[in-house]
């Protein structure tokens, strides 16, 4: 007998079944089971109705609250009266290609003390219209990511919304910080933020990469919000405050810190990019004068007196010891700054103090004027500078962290005001607890 070929998948199902899907699907017992634990939903709320949307592209979760379940205050926990209620909607985590959204009438209550209050709900944090678990990938999101509209994109979510998401998670994480508590060592350092010369202060944790403080401007108040935030007690404890030679900061540090002078550290790399400063001025005054007389010996030679001679190909440092070793002024310039740059890293204070005694006597007397400006900056800066001489601590960090904020002002082409830089900078380096609590019946990886 003739075996029939199976029959193929349109013959299987005809067209008119095919053609008379329903728009929505009620699912049963079990999936109000499932959606319950997946979203922590605990008494006295309780998932009511599952209801999938096809032609919408979601799974809508009804939830209320059991008949007769008390109601509290969310300030004080004390009984309270209903007020009235009102629907309100919150995205979850996607249910495979389907968007979940969770709906349920939430109440607001009255109380005799605080008045009338929304309630709060266990999956969701209060003014969210995202549950904790959707809160969480957004900020997962936004810490691999960096700009708002590309997660906003990707999530289908609208900007504010995810920028609500940034918002709250520094707010949180600042309330979980609670007091600062300062680090042996710390860095005061400034970065721009728009242009105008228009700048932020930041304040971060020594060699880690913590911010502590973001404040408006680089005056002398900008650094005086931090310090009055901190015990005076607390501020005493620090043993290094490194920061560049702004005289804001140090009358700020002074006025706030018993015996300042003695803590203060002026960055060695900041130094060192001054004594750039002084060969790069030199050589630009004799390049003028040598091509006067159609002399171009230094031309195109910055980035040689500037470079680490290590860093040169064999070929340029061949033709870089012909030029320094002649008898230019920029040639005598930078031989100071190779001077500077082997008056750190000591042990014994005194062995430090005479060893830059004998630079700044030496280069206060040449005739270059841009080292010896250098030199009477160093000597009004002097135990700054000495600490920095005996101690390994600097400002990398903080410039490090500097440079991350550029980079995430760049990704998000400027920002238009403070307060969200302030809260780009604390959300990337605060080191802040940013993610949103869960019901204790969800389980998640820490």
């Amino acid at each position: 007998m003739e075996r029939r070929a199976p029959a193929s998948g349109a013959a299987r199902f005809p067209p008119a079944a095919r053609t008379t899907v329903p728009r929505t699907y009620d699912l049963g017992m079990r999936d109000r089971e499932l959606y319950a634990r997946i979203l922590g939903i605990e008494r006295p709320w309780q998932v009511t109705d599952v209801e999938l949307r096809l032609e919408q592209g979601e799974v809508l979760v009804r939830v209320e609250q059991e008949s007769g379940a008390r109601l509290l205050c969310p300030e004080c926990g004390l009984e309270a009266s209903r007020y009235d209620a009102s629907e309100r909607r919150w995205r979850h985590l996607d249910t495979c290609q389907y968007q979940t959204i969770l709906v349920a009438r939430l109440p607001r209550v009255r109380c005799r003390e605080h008045g009338v209050l929304q309630m709060r709900v266990p999956w969701g944090e209060p003014g969210s219209r995202l549950t904790a678990l959707f809160e969480r990938l957004v900020i997962d999101w936004l810490r691999r990511v960096e700009r708002i509209g590309a997660v906003a994109e990707a999530l289908h979510l609208s900007w504010d919304e995810v920028d609500g998401v940034r918002e709250r998670a520094v707010r949180r994480g600042l309330e979980r910080r609670g007091a600062v508590r300062l680090p042996a060592v710390i860095g005061v350092d400034e970065t721009s933020f728009q242009k105008r010369h228009e700048y932020v202060t930041i304040v971060s944790a020594g060699a880690k990469p913590r911010v502590l403080w973001v404040g408006d401007g680089n005056d002398e108040a900008a650094l005086d919000g931090f310090w009055k935030q901190i015990p005076a007690e607390e501020r005493n404890r620090l043993e290094w405050i490194s920061m560049d030679m702004s005289n804001a900061y140090i009358a700020s540090t002074r006025k706030h810190i018993d015996g300042a002078d003695e803590k203060i550290v002026f960055d060695k790399f900041h130094v060192m990019g001054h004594a750039n400063d002084f060969v790069d001025t030199v050589r630009k005054q004799e390049d003028r004068t040598l091509r006067a007389v159609g002399d171009e010996t230094l031309k195109g030679t910055k980035w040689k007196w500037l470079m680490r001679q290590t860093n040169m190909r064999w070929a340029d440092r061949r033709d870089f010891q012909i030029l320094r070793r002649s008898d230019l002024r920029t040639a005598r310039a930078w031989a100071y700054k190779q001077t500077v740059s082997r008056l750190w890293g000591y042990v014994d204070r005194n062995r430090a103090e005479r060893a830059w005694k004998q630079f700044c006597y030496g280069a206060g007397r040449c005739r270059l004027a841009p080292v010896k400006d250098f030199v009477r900056m160093i000597r009004a800066h002097w135990i700054g500078v000495i600490n920095a001489a005996v101690s390994d601590v600097t400002n990398a960090m903080a410039e490090a962290i500097n440079a991350g904020v550029q980079r995430i002002k760049r990704s998000a082409c400027g920002f238009r005001n403070r307060a969200r830089f302030r809260t780009a900078i604390l959300f990337h380096f605060g080191d802040l607890d940013l993610y949103p609590r869960f019901p204790s019946s969800i389980h998640t990886k820490p």
